[in-house]
């Protein structure tokens, strides 16, 4: 009886090779690709930059919306006209003194 060395045929061995190819590809579309693991995690960190982006826009707008209301004709806040007056304008009033 003569013993055969077993060797796996080529066709087994180039599809090893082909299926260990794909799923290295595809582990590696996993987490490097434009959906992957890596990707995800930017957009989180960005989102988060752009929600308190978007909050500090907000309180800036609110803010302006109230001193917007307080020099409206149905409402006037004489101080703020006068701090205002005294900024864009640069008026002063007789009895006050300027000092440089």
């Amino acid at each position: 009886m003569t013993h055969r060395q077993s060797r796996p045929s080529l066709g087994s061995l180039v599809f090893f090779a082909g299926t260990m190819s794909l799923s290295a590809y595809f582990t590696f579309a996993a987490v490097q690709g434009d959906f992957g693991v890596f990707r995800r995690a930017e957009i989180s960190v960005e989102s988060s930059k752009l929600q308190a982006e978007l909050d500090e826009l907000q309180d800036e707008v609110t803010r302006m919306e109230n001193l917007t209301m307080r020099l409206s004709d149905d409402y006037l806040d004489i101080d703020l006209l006068d701090q205002q007056a005294r900024d864009v304008l640069g008026l002063v009033r007789g009895d006050e003194i300027v000092v440089n």
